[in-house]
């Protein structure tokens, strides 16, 4: 994840950031390319990884279509209407990269003439990281174990000697190092889980870092890295059982660009980004179980990560937010979609002294966050004691922005929240739905009736003050104001259970992580509430939803909460003075306008102001309209530009 995650939003930006163009496609969303005489159409052609191009016959004579490296090609003469009556041929492509394509009746290797480009997915991210299942890792353990300190002095070293499939065994000490690991398939276990200690002091970037599939850690605690505790990149296949991460300058545990995966009985605090991490992955095939994350910036972030992605059965608490997919464009294969989050037990995400980054803090008082993605799934959570939001989708804001679309938020219980227990922040996009909830309150009030799942679903209902409240935490961090709690201040957990079996266990490289996890959706209740956990009736002073929690906040919450509604009774005011003065209109013209205008909110007005025929003079009208909302966004940015996000 990158240092800034904007869940804030000019909405001046907001049209023109939400998308690029697609090319033609199929029904069944293949890309069609038609072949002219003598241009490809279109010239340019983006799929995913296993998506599919079909080049259809369009011209007099006949067409081809040749990768320039050889690596595919369709038949030679092909596409000829006179000859083969327009015919098609379908290809599929399953690993990522970018084509340079051409015809070799009216083209060139070197692009010109009659050529195009393809791209297969993203050729910046791993193929691991699109779906594409090859890997290197061994499926089964060598049955070599390599023994630290009694074989080999350094954990390293052990590593090193290592060959695919083998187990690097570690006695309890302390291991001042960094762990380097290219070799695929090992399983890196401590025979103690508290007493095994790669300590990376504040002065090594990472505890462990892995650049080889297959590739699992197991019972042992990582701490005091610059970075990360324990970081996968560009793998297929990983896990992490049993393991601690505290205390680490970026994130706890992390897998970036990398896909089947699994973290599981797993422990980590005071991070200042967040405890676990997966990013750019689409699928990712990824399992987040059992694990607890504390007093760090986020509980959960994952940037871009979707696809076969689960958080289930977890603990999140006393971190500054809880659950936080997103979006971003400072990583590859935005928006996030298809993130299911069931089972949790979530409380206390509110916590302004653990550390944290300026966009954590942004995020402040959120239990579970959908920043900016689509088609997810947040079910059968408990939801207990937030400043903010117990649930919130919200837009998201980088170079590009990003609304919330086809969300699903049902059977969650959620109790003890600032704002709102359930909040649908916007602007954002159609399909979001609320139903079956156990919540108190919502924004927009009638959340679950208006945006319901089975009934009535309000194409554009959503409240503007989640947003703009955020803003203000956005301009602290431009003022310096948020609080700063250094990497290492927060509380130190107590012994973390051991992984069964310990030193004796079952050696498993991570090979088909994913396909061959027990995930059983359907079985996974509401988490109970905790003995000793209060839930908290009086978190935060709100005035018909805006949190008065610092100035900042209560300004822009203000602003965006209560001043459309100023704005809209002054132009509904002045254009029923208008009607009640105007002699040129009839009863029915009048009876007309009038129920327009309080009946259709904002629009009828606006119609009349443009249509109406008022006589007030254009240059007021258009004052009235054009100026009022000028000056909403103006202070929109002004909060964006102190606050470092334009």
């Amino acid at each position: 994840m990158s240092r800034r995650i904007w869940f804030l939003f000019v909405l001046g930006l907001a049209v023109a950031a939400c998308g690029g163009a697609r090319p033609d496609a199929a029904g069944d969303g293949t890309v069609v390319v038609q072949m002219f005489d003598n241009r490809f159409s279109p010239e340019e052609i983006s799929i995913p990884v296993g998506g599919s191009v079909t080049f259809v016959g369009a011209g007099r004579n006949a067409h081809n279509a040749v990768a320039v490296d050889g690596s595919w090609s369709t038949e030679t003469a092909f596409g000829s209407l006179e000859q083969f009556e327009g015919d098609a041929v379908t290809l599929t492509f399953d690993r990522p990269g970018r084509y340079v394509f051409y015809c070799t009746f009216h083209g060139t290797a070197g692009g010109e003439g009659m050529a195009g480009v393809l791209v297969v997915g993203d050729p910046e991210a791993s193929p691991a990281a699109q779906g594409v299942t090859d890997s290197d890792a061994p499926a089964a353990w060598s049955g070599v174990t390599r023994r630290v300190p009694a074989d080999y002095a350094t954990i390293q070293t052990a590593v090193d000697a290592a060959d695919p499939g083998d187990l690097v065994l570690v006695e309890p000490g302390v291991y001042r190092e960094k762990v380097t690991v290219t070799t695929p398939g090992l399983v890196i276990r401590g025979t103690d889980r508290n007493a095994v200690v790669i300590d990376g002091e504040f002065q090594r970037e990472n505890g462990i870092e892995v650049f080889a599939d297959g590739v699992a850690v197991e019972n042992l605690t990582v701490r005091n890295a610059t970075l990360n505790g324990v970081f996968w990149s560009g793998v297929r296949g990983f896990r992490a059982s049993y393991v601690t991460a505290v205390d680490n300058g970026d994130y706890g545990i992390y897998a970036f660009d990398s896909s089947d995966g699994l973290f599981e009985h797993s422990y980590a605090s005071g991070s200042p980004d967040s405890g676990f991490y997966i990013g750019q992955c689409d699928p990712c095939e990824v399992v987040i179980a059992n694990v607890i994350s504390e007093w760090n910036g986020l509980g959960y972030s994952g940037t871009n990560a979707s696809g076969d992605l689960y958080i289930i059965e977890s603990v999140w608490r006393y971190n500054v937010a809880g659950i936080v997919p997103n979006t971003l464009d400072s990583e590859l294969l935005p928006p996030f979609h298809d993130v299911t989050i069931v089972g949790n037990l979530v409380h206390d995400n509110d916590n302004p002294d653990a550390p944290m980054f300026d966009a954590e803090w942004a995020a402040f008082g959120n239990g579970i966050l959908l920043a900016g993605g689509r088609s997810s799934v947040v079910e059968r959570n408990l939801v207990v004691n937030h400043a903010v939001s117990g649930i919130a989708v919200t837009p998201n804001l980088d170079t590009n922005f990003w609304m919330s679309f086809d969300n699903v938020v049902v059977d969650n219980v959620v109790r003890g929240s600032g704002r709102a227990d359930l909040a649908l922040a916007g602007p954002a996009g159609t399909g979001n739905c609320f139903a079956d909830n156990d919540a108190a309150t919502s924004l927009p009030v009638g959340l679950e009736v208006f945006q319901s799942c089975d009934g009535l679903r309000l194409p554009f209902l959503f409240e503007l003050g989640g947003s703009t409240e955020q803003l203000g935490r956005v301009m602290e961090n431009g003022l310096g104001t948020r609080p700063d709690n250094p990497v290492g201040s927060a509380p130190k957990p107590g012994p973390q259970p051991q992984m069964p079996g310990g030193a004796d266990a079952p050696v498993r490289p991570a090979t088909d992580v994913f396909a061959s996890y027990p995930l059983d959706l359907a079985s996974i209740d509401v988490p109970a509430l905790p003995a000793g956990l209060v839930v908290d009736q009086g978190r935060t002073l709100t005035v018909f939803g805006v949190m008065f929690a610092s100035v900042t906040s209560v300004f822009f919450g203000l602003y965006a909460y209560f001043l459309p509604f100023v704005l809209y009774a002054a132009w509904v005011a002045i254009a029923l003075w208008d009607l009640a003065r105007r002699q040129d209109l009839g009863r029915g013209a009048t009876i007309g306008w009038t129920a327009a205008i309080l009946v259709i909110p904002f629009v009828g007005v606006i119609a009349y102001y443009v249509v109406g025929r008022s006589p007030i003079p254009a240059w007021q009208r258009t004052t009235f309209v054009a100026g009022g909302f000028l000056a909403y966004l103006v202070i929109l940015v002004v909060g964006a530009v102190v606050g470092g996000i334009v």
